[in-house]
């Protein structure tokens, strides 16, 4: 407590305890310290860190750190927003969910209501993008306006806003929702939510759009008026950001190009005679939330900072420079190996995105990379948020991280580095135009390059997949979800739709929303009411396609070419006391275990000719001599040549690199050699390869 100017704390024996008769130390003195441990090796090579975006992470932060820092003053709900845009801490659970029919995810969106979820969160699938006819990886296939009518059926949409991502079918999707809720009596000058038409992110992910980027603006714009006159709480324009972080891409990158994308979608509705203040506030950023705690925390802070200043410096006012953010945990670092280790990294990127200040969390199923989530995977998930509301009480807490010095250090490097690529992007003339030539996408995927080979060398860990990986368990089984299609042109009225699809192909911009709308009631699909807004615009945008990517497929793809072989045994030629062998032992266990092999735990020979006898007894395909360097001299060379003389398709590893002695012990046998500083994928790779298997 306070005495006096006095810092006094009590002891045990309820003395009191004077913290002052401690004098604080410096920086510079701890760092004196810390070089003294390290008997001569470099600071920065040891104690400094450096992440994929560049930033040096280092080992202590201090008040010193805070200087020249221009975002601390102001409090949370106050510009520019870095500490968040509400008086609470609470969020919207806004679980995705899918269902292989309308009628399945109906049951499924009104069981997770009342089981918790408080926004309804919908994904189109794939196939319903364009004419229906190809095969989804996510979502649910919507079709016509009843199909939304069956969807919604039962849902009580007062209490719970609905989101929907449309992909390119944003006006033709509205045109099916409007329809629908006239049809069922729903409030539409009340509905909450997001129709989130995203054409830039449509176009990055899948390499092309059924009508060029100028069309997909009209189209915005159209379902914008529509939303400014009719449905004042009705967001329609979505940034999704983590469509460069599903493909490998750092927080930088997201940030930049997500706020790009937003200064293009401004730029664009200003030009068809809108103010800023009115689109601002249609505006909603999806942040993809990885296993970078800090980096994801302080990168939805750092959004809100800078998408504030350039609302601001557009002239928009103090609400219209509120960001609305929804967080979503990662895909790229999801694993169908060792599945149940999803479920915690979705509790650490949960809580990241919760003390970020998300305004809606989406938490990925820990079974989604390899099926659709069924009740059981969703309920998982969403307790996940439930717990830390209910039980940890985050809904309580405003801005939890403010104040840290690294944190808010980190929230400063962040922005300054994604504001220098954000006006790279500008000077290419905008998000829209740096897509279509593929700058972002080359960015990206010469990160998601080093980030690959950092997992491949076991720099970047991945549990279960390249450390620590579970030799007992068998390969996952990957579902995929079915699809479905509804006769086109299908009516409640009986009246077919042709009319109204013929008149929007030659009709004016300004009568479209109501001729698709009339369309939809009148039973048109939404392949056919693509296809018709198509029509009007004769050149489909291209760009390169940055696809999603997980870290962990090339591994998967591996072990199971190892399992459907055996697998195959790996003997452990343990030479010398377990001092001498039992370090690089366990170190080859673990590194063949990554692979799917199963390894024959061994004691320690006691010579090259027991050894040799028991690794041909085996009948192992591989075996790997274990021992020191300083021994390896006078083992190696007579234990590889009694081993391939008797077996000699035997693939002969040695654990460790003993560089002078790499080209003698290649001489006498030895194929491969496995330690700290290899590529262990490319590694396992080629043994695998070696055994005629096709990874």
């Amino acid at each position: 407590m306070k005495n006096g100017g006095m810092l006094r704390e009590k002891t045990d024996d309820g003395a009191d305890l004077d913290f002052d008769e401690f004098s604080a130390s410096t920086y510079a003195e701890w760092r004196a310290e810390a070089e003294a441990t390290l008997a001569g090796a470099p600071f920065e090579k040891k104690l400094v860190t450096r992440t994929a975006e560049g930033i040096e992470t280092q080992p202590i932060y201090c008040r010193e750190s805070l200087a020249g820092l221009t975002h601390l003053g102001p409090l949370p709900c106050q510009p520019p927003f870095v500490r968040g845009t509400r008086s609470n801490g609470g969020w919207e659970i806004a679980q995705g969910i899918s269902g292989e029919s309308a009628e399945a995810l109906n049951e499924a969106l009104r069981s997770d209501l009342d089981r918790g979820q408080t926004a309804l969160n919908i994904t189109l699938q794939e196939a319903a993008h364009c004419d229906g006819s190809l095969p989804g990886r996510r979502g649910v296939l919507i079709e016509t306006g009843t199909d939304i009518d069956q969807i919604l059926d039962g849902v009580n949409l007062g209490k719970a806003p609905l989101y929907i991502q449309p992909g390119p079918a944003g006006l033709p999707l509205f045109a099916l929702l409007i329809s629908s809720l006239r049809r069922t009596g729903a409030d539409i000058h009340g509905l909450r939510g997001a129709l989130e038409n995203d054409p830039i992110g449509e176009l990055a992910s899948h390499g092309s759009l059924p009508h060029s980027l100028a069309a997909a603006f009209d189209q915005m714009a159209l379902v914008t008026r529509a939303a400014i006159l009719h449905m004042p709480h009705f967001r329609t324009v979505g940034i999704h950001a983590h469509v460069y972080s599903d493909a490998g891409g750092n927080a930088v990158q997201e940030l930049a190009f997500a706020l790009a994308t937003g200064v293009e979608y401004l730029r664009q509705l200003e030009t068809r005679g809108f103010c800023v203040d009115d689109t601002a506030p249609r505006l909603r950023f999806a942040f993809s939330i990885g296993a970078d705690f800090f980096t994801a925390l302080a990168k939805l802070r750092a959004a809100r900072m800078l998408w504030a200043r350039i609302v601001a410096a557009s002239g928009g006012g103090t609400d219209a420079q509120k960001m609305c953010i929804h967080a979503r945990t990662a895909l790229w670092n999801r694993s169908a190996l060792d599945p149940y280790v999803n479920l915690l990294r979705g509790t650490t990127e949960a809580f990241a995105a919760i003390a970020g200040g998300c305004d809606s969390l989406e938490v990925g199923a820990y079974d989604e990379v390899m099926r659709p989530a069924d009740e059981a995977s969703r309920r998982m998930a969403r307790n996940t948020q439930i717990i830390l509301r209910e039980e940890c009480h985050f809904d309580h807490v405003i801005d939890p991280a403010g104040g840290s010095y690294y944190v808010e250090t980190l929230t400063d490097q962040l922005a300054r580095k994604a504001w220098t690529l954000f006006q790279e992007v500008e000077k290419l003339g905008g998000m829209g135009k740096a897509v279509r030539i593929g700058t972002p996408q080359h960015q990206v995927r010469a990160v998601a390059a080093r980030k690959n080979e950092a997992v491949a060398e076991r720099r970047l860990s991945l549990i279960g997949v390249n450390v620590y990986a579970n030799p007992k368990e068998k390969p996952p089984k990957v579902l995929h979800e079915p699809t479905r299609r509804a006769e086109a042109g299908e009516s409640a009225s009986g009246a077919g739709p042709g009319t109204w699809l013929a008149e929007i192909c030659g009709a004016t911009t300004e009568n479209l929303v109501g001729l698709a709308i009339a369309a939809a009631a009148a039973g048109a699909t939404l392949g056919e009411l693509s296809s018709a807004l198509s029509a009007r615009d004769g050149e489909p945008a291209r760009a390169e396609m940055l696809a999603p990517r997980r870290a962990s497929e090339p591994f998967e793809k591996m072990r199971a070419a190892v399992a459907a072989a055996g697998p195959p045994k790996v003997f452990l030629a343990n030479m010398g006391s377990p001092r001498q062998h039992k370090t690089r032992a366990d170190f080859a266990t673990s590194f063949f275990q990554v692979g799917g092999f199963r390894v024959i735990e061994n004691r320690a020979f006691p010579s090259v000719d027991t050894a040799a006898e028991a690794a041909s007894q085996s009948e192992a395909p591989i075996v790997v001599i274990c021992s020191t360097d300083e021994t390896y001299p006078e083992i190696v060379p007579p234990l590889a040549g009694k081993i391939k003389a008797d077996r000699p398709e035997v693939i002969l590893v040695l654990a460790g690199y003993p560089e002078e002695h790499v080209e003698a012990f290649k001489e006498a046998g030895v194929d491969e050699f496995i330690h700290i500083r290899a590529n262990c994928y490319e590694t396992l790779r080629g043994i695998v390869e070696r055994m005629g298997l096709k990874p």
